[in-house]
């Protein structure tokens, strides 16, 4: 995946779910982008310089306590035009942290390390984030990514409305007692 430019509000004061003229396209939340350029786009008032600071700095303490490996999604009112609809700055910003542990090391090594970083209260007390750690397996990236391609693409529709879609495990068993159901369902129709 590679970085874009963050796209502008929308005429609802959000960042699109996606490219309007091109749905189907690659080019949709989460939008990969480098923190620099989250800085330049987002750092426009005091009240946003000073989330943006904490977020430097927890990014700090998480590099600090071992973890280098992962990548974060941001979201909540600092990703929104809050200024206009709502008429109040932005309070913090809630991030999700997916990160590798260091080689070696356990979730308790790293805990142990500044327990601090895994608390949301305190976390949103000494850096205005709101965060959500989360641990990954090697192999979790490319899983992630695909996963959020296909929400993106099933939550709205291509006039970006939002819609909603269904998970169904696999089990053969309940897959006969279905197909009986739907023997049923269809000698009844006819």
């Amino acid at each position: 995946m590679s970085m874009a430019p963050i796209p502008r509000w929308n005429a609802q004061g959000l960042l699109p779910p996606m490219d309007a003229r091109n749905p189907a396209s690659a080019w949709r939340s989460p939008y990969l982008v480098g923190m620099t350029d989250l800085v330049l786009r987002f750092g426009t008032s005091d009240e946003r310089r000073q989330i943006l600071d904490g977020l430097l700095y927890y990014r700090a303490e998480l590099y600090a306590v071992g973890i280098t490996t992962g990548f974060q999604w941001l979201d909540g009112s600092f990703l929104e035009e809050i200024e206009k609809l709502e008429a109040r700055a932005p309070r913090d910003v809630d991030v999700v942290t997916f990160f590798e542990l260091p080689a070696g090391q356990t979730q308790a090594d790293v805990l142990n390390r500044n327990r601090n970083l895994f608390d949301r209260k305190k976390t949103k007390a000494a850096y205005r984030v709101d965060a959500f750690p989360l641990c990954l397996g090697g192999a979790a990236k490319p899983l992630i990514e695909r996963s959020t391609c296909w929400y993106s693409l099933w939550s709205h529709r291509r006039d970006l409305r939002w819609k909603g879609y269904l998970e169904v495990g696999l089990s053969a068993a309940e897959d006969a007692a279905a197909r009986a159901n739907l023997n049923v369902v269809v000698g009844s129709a006819l």
